[in-house]
């Protein structure tokens, strides 16, 4: 193995995606982030690679190419068959001693939490954890600060040949954006939020051309500190918002009657064929669960149709849904900030509004 320095900036070069398979199947979330890997590789001019790990999985290696993998390095051993700390961030952390990628981006899920913490303090570089937007080039870091930001953009004055990533998260509970650089050690280590990323269309050239990595594995019984007995799952019905083709969001708007407030976004929901969603000010009140959450404190979605049924439009809660194919804002406030992103803004009463939109949609279904 090659000599490893995290400090050694020149030797680094190439963006990673550590791509997460449960029982042989690719995760959704692989797919965005190589999509959004494909981005920063293009702006840093170098390949993107992904990293594969598990027993008897070449086979699906392939399909990553088709949203912008130029090479997959696949790792298989049969004591990667079911996920354990110890054994993936020992050839996760071999991988990129050897091969030295200057950005490495995994998933904020279960795992990804998990193993991204131990392979970066191993590797003694930074980690940034929750990530809701990423940028290398300068330029287009700039336009994003000025759509989603109230700072002098114009006014700041940056390195237009910085290629350090630029890592946005939230922080202090939402409240605020704050972006993360690791200007002195590489490679710079991101875990991105499910649902944030924007998958690519699948291209079948891509994927026929993807070239596939197969490197020798060191990893024995003795390195794993823990055995998988079994793997049982646990049915727990949580709301997809993510998955969600209409989304029905309720916020502090329902406060005056919120079962009622509640109900008619069940119905109008259903009547759409999607799921309820709210507001962090209706999760942070108990009138909806946590997995409700839309906003940079909870999912970001890319509905077909979004309807917002008593919501402000807060920074926070805009930057979740904006990118909504069709937003539709019901709200008493003519001047409220969630009509600036609405391609139909309605100002009354969602009490009122609500009910009438339930009819309108049942009627159009009718007439077909």
């Amino acid at each position: 193995m090659s000599t490893f320095q995290s400090s050694d900036l020149a030797a680094f070069k190439d963006v990673w995606v550590f791509c997460e398979q449960r029982r042989g199947k690719l995760m959704s979330t692989d797919f965005e982030l190589i999509s959004e890997g494909r981005k920063l590789a293009d702006e840093l001019g170098v390949q993107l690679c992904g990293l594969l790990l598990g027993d008897q999985v070449e086979g699906i290696a392939g399909e990553l190419g088709g949203y912008g993998a130029d090479r997959v390095f696949v790792c298989e051993s049969p004591f990667l068959k079911e996920y354990t700390t110890d054994g993936y961030s020992k050839v996760i952390c071999d991988m990129m001693m050897e091969f030295k990628p200057e950005v490495m981006l995994f998933g904020a899920t279960t795992i990804g939490r998990d193993l991204a913490p131990r392979c970066s303090a191993r590797l003694h570089t930074g980690l940034c954890a929750d990530c809701t937007h990423l940028d290398v080039d300068v330029s287009q870091y700039l336009d994003f600060l000025r759509s989603a930001s109230t700072l002098d953009v114009d006014g700041m004055k940056l390195d237009a040949e910085d290629r350090n990533l630029k890592m946005t998260r939230p922080a202090f509970g939402g409240h605020l954006m704050a972006t993360i650089i690791c200007p002195r050690f590489r490679p710079a280590m991101a875990t991105v939020r499910p649902g944030v990323m924007k998958k690519a269309p699948f291209d079948q050239s891509g994927a026929d051309h993807c070239e596939i990595v197969k490197p020798a594995v060191k990893l024995e019984r003795e390195d794993l500190h823990t055995e998988v007995l079994e793997v049982v799952k646990a049915a727990k019905k949580l709301v997809d918002l993510i998955g969600a083709d209409y989304v029905v969001s309720v916020g502090r708007g329902i406060a005056k009657d919120v079962p009622c407030g509640i109900k008619l976004a069940e119905e109008l929901a259903a009547e759409l064929g999607g799921v309820v969603g709210g507001s962090r000010a209706a999760v942070d009140s108990g009138w909806l669960s946590q997995d409700h959450q839309v906003g940079q404190t909870g999912k970001t979605v890319h509905p077909k149709v979004y309807v917002a049924l008593g919501i402000s439009g807060a920074i926070q809660h805009k930057a979740g849904m904006q990118d909504s194919e069709c937003i539709i804002a019901v709200n008493q406030n003519a001047s409220a900030p969630i009509f600036e992103v609405a391609d139909y803004g309605i100002s009354g009463d969602l009490f009122q509004v609500a009910p009438m939109l339930i009819e309108a949609v049942r009627a159009a279904k009718a007439a077909k």
